[in-house]
């Protein structure tokens, strides 16, 4: 009889949110595999168990040697208990290819459900919530960001990342490049610790307010593009609208902006109209 993963969600920040069942699972695993074993030893003090199977490491630098080590542990029977430094195992953490290999050996994985800093985000962002998609860690380098934040240019979704503190002020800068200064946000700081904070807030405000230095765990909300509405506008009446705003002395990409919101389209639209009504005026004999 094969034995069972269990992955098992951990408190994010206040350690009272533990789910009961955790300690239990803690107790009788025959093997707990942890991201960050130190981590896991403050865990058990503070919950107040003692693991008695054993403990190993299972983190980013050894998931893909490990992995295999566990499935036979669990083919020959044991139950392995999953947990990562904080929240649910695979979501944006260790644990995915550990499921993957466990399904395709057909052995059994369930879950302890626990805390999760996405849905924790989502229900206090003030932003829609009947539908979202989570977007994890954006890339580090400033033209992938750009390149993976204009994929999801037009998504309708509420849109869910997770952000290191130092590169927050970039991030944000950038997705108001992208989205627009005026969408709304919120960028949720130290959820469910003692210093808990949630600033809402345009792209464009919370960009500046980030730049001043922001520390934590991060999370960020983004509002999803607006309906496009019923007006359908070609590309030369788009054209039009920037070229009078621009005449009333908006600078360019600001015209762009404003005229995307209005029509509820992506501003990569708005930019390649003008761009191709500038290289056709420029061709003309």
């Amino acid at each position: 009889m094969t034995g069972t993963l269990v992955l098992a969600g951990t408190p994010i920040g206040d350690m009272a949110d533990a789910p009961p069942r955790l300690a239990q699972e803690l107790a009788s695993a025959d093997v707990v595999a942890a991201e960050d074993t130190r981590r896991l030893r403050r865990l058990t003090q503070a919950l107040g168990v003692q693991p008695t199977g054993r403990v190993v490491s299972y983190f980013e630098g050894n998931e893909a040697a490990r992995t295999p080590e566990l499935v036979e542990a669990l083919a020959g029977g044991a139950r392995v208990l999953l947990v990562t430094d904080a929240g649910m195992p695979s979501v944006s953490d260790p644990g995915y290819r550990l499921v993957a290999a466990a399904v395709e050996k057909d052995i059994k994985v369930t879950a302890v459900p626990g805390p999760s800093a996405v849905l924790t985000a989502l229900a206090l962002s003030g932003l829609p919530v009947d539908r979202f998609c989570f977007e994890g860690f954006l890339p580090r380098k400033a033209g992938e960001r750009l390149s993976r934040l204009r994929e999801v240019e037009g998504e309708r979704r509420t849109m869910v990342y997770f952000e290191a503190p130092h590169r927050l002020d970039d991030t944000l800068a950038a997705m108001a490049e992208v989205f627009g200064d005026g969408r709304r946000a919120a960028v949720c700081r130290e959820l469910t610790k003692t210093y808990e904070e949630i600033k809402r807030g345009p792209l464009g405000e919370l960009a500046a307010w980030a730049a001043e230095g922001v520390r934590g765990e991060i999370t960020v909300v983004i509002e999803g593009a607006p309906d496009k509405g019923g007006e359908e506008l070609d590309a030369a009446e788009l054209v039009r609208r920037v070229r009078v705003r621009e005449e009333a002395g908006e600078r360019r990409k600001e015209a762009i902006a404003a005229v995307a919101a209005e029509a509820g389209i992506p501003k990569r639209d708005v930019f390649d109209a003008v761009v191709a009504a500038k290289n056709a005026a420029h061709s003309a004999p």
